[in-house]
């Protein structure tokens, strides 16, 4: 996973700005900077924080793995479904993204899929 999102999540973490759980997630949209959602999260929740977030303009990252991996990645000893940070600047934002559609895109590319 990206050094740059790692870094912001325990970052975000210990300066406790940030909020987990759907429901407070969506209520506080319109705080938030980037959003991210394990593939564990359900169908229902996942379409209900899409929605909120590009109604709001906040970038969604739909981190492929596991709440446990999530969790892991924050440094938490718990299972993070969903997790929003409202503290990156839209530069850290941005080289956040950046990063992750480049580690996607070589995933991608080492399993043949963005071969034409």
């Amino acid at each position: 996973m990206a050094r740059l999102l790692e870094k912001a999540l325990v970052d975000a973490i210990k300066e406790r700005k940030l909020t987990l759980c759907t429901k407070q997630i969506i209520s506080s949209m319109e705080n938030s900077k980037l959003v991210l959602i394990s593939r564990s999260l359900p169908t229902e929740s996942t379409k209900k924080i899409e929605e909120s977030a590009q109604n709001h303009n906040v970038p969604l990252i739909h981190f492929n793995d596991t709440s446990v991996q999530l969790g892991k990645l924050c440094g938490l000893r718990f299972r993070v479904s969903a997790i929003s940070l409202s503290t990156l600047s839209n530069t850290n934002t941005q080289a956040i993204l950046k990063e992750f559609e480049k580690s996607n895109f070589k995933k991608e590319s080492s399993l043949g899929l963005n071969e034409t």
